[in-house]
């Protein structure tokens, strides 16, 4: 096993969801290979868009584990790496900081940026490159209610002594709900309340739609953030959002008093960043497998 890097954007020719799939030509299938059952690193490149596009981050984005590499049976000398235990970054780490390269092959020997390395989409990364870029990513400040908490705490995230590489689930948890949190500025995408805490705590939760248990990624895209009571009417099926990102309210079994909060046909509120809308496969998979309509 190896770790490795996989370079992805939005605008990604090849067929990727980066929480399921990565899509890759066979020059790479040697290290996409040594990869299964281990750790990656994704990356956003420069250019997202046209040749001439810049508007790339250039940074690392998110870790996740190869559970297997498979060819892809309708398009010859391609393969499909399946992905599990997908988890974004707190923040975006620039491939260089200063003078520091995370990774030693992209910096040549008189000291500039190797370009060419750059171009390999899929690359073997060693154990401290990595775990370097990972805690990078996971580096973040305190928000005021961690430093101080009041009232009902959420305790902050802790680094173990030993590799971040186990990412537990309070760990996943606690970042998904940040990273949720974050996507819709703490607004419940349902009832648009924005409810704050007098210690500063949002009180608005992270609702996976595709739930853990059924194999759904720790991914904003999987992701709304809602008020406690509209978390609960999701999870049991008594709401769900169409394809046109509009609200499905079940034909029965909806509590009394309720009906001001939750109508039918209304606009689900989204992130400012379409990259973080809800994905239509997780929403297909909650109005197929846990909608009661």
């Amino acid at each position: 096993m190896a770790k490795a890097i996989f370079t992805t954007s939005e605008s990604s020719a090849y067929d990727d969801q980066p929480e399921v799939r990565y899509h890759f030509p066979e020059t790479y299938l040697r290290p996409a290979r040594a990869a299964v059952g281990d750790w990656v690193l994704y990356y956003e490149p420069r250019r997202t868009q046209g040749p001439k596009s810049t508007t790339g981050r250039q940074a690392y984005f998110a870790v996740a584990r190869v559970r297997s590499v498979v060819p892809d049976e309708s398009t010859p000398g391609h393969y499909y790496a399946h992905i599990e235990d997908f988890l974004e970054f707190d923040r975006p780490v620039r491939f260089k900081e200063g003078d520091h390269y995370y990774e030693r092959g992209l910096r040549k020997a008189d000291g500039s940026t190797n370009k060419g390395a750059f171009g390999r989409a899929v690359r073997e990364i060693s154990d401290a490159e990595f775990e370097a870029i990972l805690r990078a990513g996971f580096t973040r400040e305190l928000q005021p209610w961690e430093r101080t908490p009041v009232g009902v705490a959420e305790p902050p995230i802790t680094y173990p002594e030993r590799p971040l590489v186990t990412l537990t689930r309070p760990f996943r948890d606690e970042a998904f709900r940040r990273h949720v949190r974050k996507a819709y500025d703490n607004t419940c995408a349902v009832s648009g309340l924005r409810l704050i805490n007098g210690g500063g705590r949002p009180e608005v939760q992270a609702a996976h739609i595709q739930p853990v248990a059924s194999h759904g990624p720790d991914s904003v895209r999987n992701g709304l953030a809602l008020t406690g009571t509209v978390h609960w009417l999701f999870d049991r099926g008594l709401i769900s959002v169409d394809d046109d990102y509009r609200l499905l309210v079940a034909r029965q079994g909806m509590p009394d008093g309720v009906g001001g909060l939750i109508q039918p046909h209304r606009p689900l509120r989204r992130p400012e960043r379409h990259e973080w809308w809800p994905h239509p496969s997780y929403l297909k998979y909650h109005r197929e497998h846990v909608f009661k309509g």
